[in-house]
């Protein structure tokens, strides 16, 4: 599965992670590429080099959802 952050943080700071299937992945403009991971938590990891605050979108990545 390809993974993308969000390059715009939500209210609380986080900058979710989204399947390239998920409804609610952002705009091209506004999302990094993280690449094709076997699991969401790789993909988290990865993330995690370009932002402290991250975290899994409730609807495509719910096992990494935490606020």
């Amino acid at each position: 599965m390809r993974y993308y952050v969000n390059k715009n943080a939500q209210s609380n700071g986080d900058h979710e992670v989204h399947r390239s299937t998920c409804s609610w992945l952002p705009n091209a403009d506004n999302r990094i590429y993280l690449g094709e991971f076997a699991t969401s938590q790789e993909a988290l990891r990865e993330a995690r080099k370009y932002y402290t605050q991250v975290d899994g979108c409730m609807y495509c990545c719910p096992e990494i959802h935490k606020h």
